[in-house]
């Protein structure tokens, strides 16, 4: 075999890992309670007229989230010499030379092989960690030239299969994802003619179909983790633990797929591995189980998503005590579950227990960002039952840990504003509600400055907030000022542009501002609604309802009768009755 070559370390670092990751917005979008909180601002508030309720953009439906515990690995009892490299996610050793074996044909020389495969990536992911990414890529590139002259000449085996894929990890572990696609045509091209006893061949298998799951392509990570877990049944028979790993990638690809029902069974098949070997009680179900609920929960099976969840916290309170944090963890995925069922109060004293139990057992910091979620879960399901104060209790408490560990004005506080604000608008102290939305404006505006996109989401929910305190022209400015900044940032026909229009046209029918301006605004609402949701989504219905109030008022009969007759099918489509 040739040499694994080593780039030079000389080239000086220019590219950070930072500028290879997408950079989160300073108000993540994902944030349950304010999305949730913003739809009712624009849809409910009793001080617009309810023929100006705003449209919500967003589907309202509660996602749940699920709360992990870290990951198990599963092995053999007993040890193998082709068992799956394992390749951490952080560098764990230094710099060091790398040759290839020149014994690879016996398994001493496999073995060493292996071990000179993990040390490189372990220097690719070393380098990263160093933030010397220009030098992993070197390093990366001269090993593909490497390997790529010993394809040309003739080698395709699974050394070379085995070194591409390393690479191809290597360019995921730096983030560029370009190479990878044609990195793992060229691995396929090999494998797919090696034999299934080739040693490494189902690890090589099982990162390669990782690597297509990661770029969505799902059908490539189907057909290659079936092909895995084939050559470990036929070497270990069906019922090893070591089957269980490459079990759960497999049922993850057909989920991905679409094939919720291969991937169900899949799942169980897993459980019942361990089950048979570990015991129906042992620690090692949490993983399959775990992701068995979340698949259901998914398919809308709540009833049968609560089963493996119920489990989860079973195995965790007999194994660790009712007392352990993990226990606390495992009740909150539980709640969200019955969540899903409509268990309301269940779910709030399952959670308040949960979250007593993790603060108790000291198993997370405070200011823990798993647990300012669930925190903000619980305080959306408080007021869901009407329990707004108690709910607002919890955000106050988001906001003062998180002023206590990054300060009064770090910009992560925005988020706990713009929440509190919608808690005191639902109980209509307004004022309260004003005062917050403004201390949240001045810090992002300090933080990203006043034309970010990122600072329109609380300046629209002030804009509705003045409307509510009757301040209807400054009202007007503030939406106009969004709108602005909006079409600016995401294009004229988008939905935040869309939201920013329907909360404008609210204002300005208040205003008594021309009726065929705010009929343009309404047309421009509904062509939005149209791309985003469909000609037929239940979404336009209000849209029309408005559409025809402002045609009614400028007698425009010609435009009326076809709006009417649209309006009407929808509603019958949807057996809705809306009234003005």
């Amino acid at each position: 075999g040739g040499t694994v070559a080593r780039a030079s370390h000389s080239l000086a670092c220019s590219l950070s890992l930072s500028s290879m990751v997408p950079s989160t917005s300073l108000l993540p979008p994902a944030t349950l309670l304010t999305n949730c909180f913003r739809a009712s601002l624009f849809r409910s508030q009793p001080g617009l007229d309810s023929s100006w309720q705003c449209v919500c953009f967003r589907n309202l439906k509660r996602k749940p989230k699920l709360y992990l515990i870290p990951a198990r690995h599963f092995s053999s009892t007993c040890s193998s010499d082709t068992a799956p490299l394992r390749l951490k996610t952080r560098a764990t050793s230094g710099v060091s030379e790398v040759q290839r074996s020149t014994q690879s044909n016996s398994v001493n020389g496999m073995k060493e092989f292996e071990m000179e495969l993990q040390e490189l990536f372990n220097e690719v992911k070393a380098m990263v960690k160093n933030g010397k990414e220009r030098d992993a890529m070197e390093l990366l590139r001269a090993n593909y030239v490497a390997v790529k002259e010993e394809i040309d000449s003739g080698s395709k085996g699974i050394e070379q299969a085995a070194l591409l894929d390393i690479i191809a990890l290597g360019y995921m572990a730096i983030g560029d994802l370009k190479p990878i696609p044609a990195l793992l045509d060229m691995i396929n091209k090999i494998v797919d003619k090696l034999k299934d006893s080739e040693p490494l061949l189902d690890s090589v298998l099982m990162h390669v179909g990782s690597m297509y799951s990661a770029l969505g392509m799902f059908e490539n990570a189907l057909l290659t983790h079936q092909r895995a877990v084939s050559i470990l049944e036929n070497r270990y028979g069906e019922s090893d633990t070591l089957l269980v790993t490459p079990l759960l990638a497999l049922a993850k690809s057909f989920g991905s797929y679409g094939k919720a029902t291969k991937a169900v069974s899949v799942y169980q098949r897993a459980v019942a591995i361990l089950e048979r070997n570990r015991g129906s009680e042992s620690e090692d179900l949490v993983v399959p189980l775990f992701a068995l609920g979340k698949l259901l929960l998914k398919e809308g099976k709540a009833d049968e998503a609560e089963i493996p969840f119920t489990r989860i916290l079973g195995i965790y309170k007999k194994t660790y005590g009712e007392k352990d944090g993990r226990v606390g963890m495992a009740m909150c995925s539980l709640a969200n579950a019955k969540c899903t069922k409509g268990d309301a109060d269940e779910v709030v004293d399952l959670y308040k227990n949960a979250l007593r139990i993790i603060k108790d057992s000291n198993y997370m910091a405070m200011d823990n960002a798993i647990l300012e979620n669930m925190r903000i879960d619980l305080a959306e399901l408080l007021h869901f039952v009407g329990r707004g104060n108690e709910g607002r209790e919890l955000l106050e408490e988001c906001l003062l840990i998180n002023e206590r560990c990054r300060g009064k004005n770090h910009p992560s506080t925005a988020t706990h504003l713009i929440n509190l604000a919608a808690s005191y608008s639902r109980s209509k102290n307004y004022v309260e509600a004003e005062r917050l939305l403004r201390t949240c404006l001045n810090i992002m505006e300090e933080s990203v400055g006043s034309e970010d996109q990122s600072i329109t989401f609380p300046m629209l929910n002030l804009a509705v907030t003045l409307s509510q305190l009757n301040h209807d022209e400054e009202a007007e400015q503030v939406a106009l000022k969004v709108l602005r900044i909006r079409e600016k940032a995401f294009g004229k026909e988008s939905l935040p542009v869309g939201e920013a229009l329907d909360c404008l046209v609210s204002i300005q029918a208040r205003l008594g501002r021309d009726d065929g301006e705010v009929l343009g605004l309404l047309k421009r609402v509904l062509t939005i609604q149209e791309k985003e949701f469909g000609s037929s989504a239940e979404e336009l219905i209000i849209t029309l309802q408005k559409i025809l109030h402002f045609l009614e008022k400028l007698e425009m009969k010609d435009d009326k009768f076809k709006f009417r007759r649209r309006l009407a099918l929808l509603r019958e489509r949807y057996k809705q009755s809306f009234s003005f």
